[in-house]
């Protein structure tokens, strides 16, 4: 049996316990990829706990259905896997208004660090993907930054296009913060 086709698909609030697994880590992620142009490493115990609440809480509203949703792949009820999606609202592209078909926001894309390569980051997105499609979204837009390049893989491996010129960005400096931008319609 694959270790996809083994786990449990449940919907979790993000501030469900379950939820904390996922938040954590991907907080151990960013501050050690970004933590240097974020100003994070030299945070005092009491900025950093702030900075972590508010990572914990962006978006508890906004990953609830119907609007939303957040997923766990768990293993033994164990989270090994997760991401959620919410409504895009925001203008993109230097647009001046939000997008004009229903988008759905994919945010919060994680795999265990002991877990990855075995296809459960591929696993969540389709998830997300059918999940969104089922509440009338027609497209799904996503960014990850630019010191993940793994995160590129996987979307460009899961037919996603990218909103940027890889071409431009592979020659660009890994110390400029530019979010990569990715679409796919379903």
């Amino acid at each position: 049996m694959s270790p996809v086709t083994s786990l449990e698909v449940r919907s979790v609030r993000l501030d469900d316990p379950l939820a904390g697994v996922l938040l954590d880590e991907l907080f151990v992620e960013y501050r050690d990829r970004y933590a240097d142009l974020l100003g994070v490493e030299e945070l005092d115990a009491e900025q950093l706990a702030r900075y972590v609440a508010e990572f914990r809480a962006e978006g508890l509203d906004e990953f609830l259905p119907p609007d939303g949703d957040l997923v766990l792949l768990l293993a033994g009820g164990v989270p090994v896997a997760g991401g959620a999606f919410r409504r895009r609202t925001e203008p993109e592209h230097g647009a001046d208004e939000a997008p004009r078909v229903p988008t759905a926001e994919l945010k919060r894309i994680w795999t265990h660090h002991d877990r990855r390569r075995q296809g459960l980051g591929r696993a969540v997105l389709a998830e997300l993907e059918r999940r969104a499609a089922e509440r009338g979204y027609a497209r799904v837009y996503l960014t990850t930054g630019p010191r993940q390049p793994e995160a590129v893989g996987l979307y460009l491996a899961a037919s996603y296009t990218p909103l940027f010129d890889p071409d431009a960005v592979a020659s660009a400096a890994p110390d400029a913060l530019s979010p990569r931008p990715f679409e796919k319609w379903l």
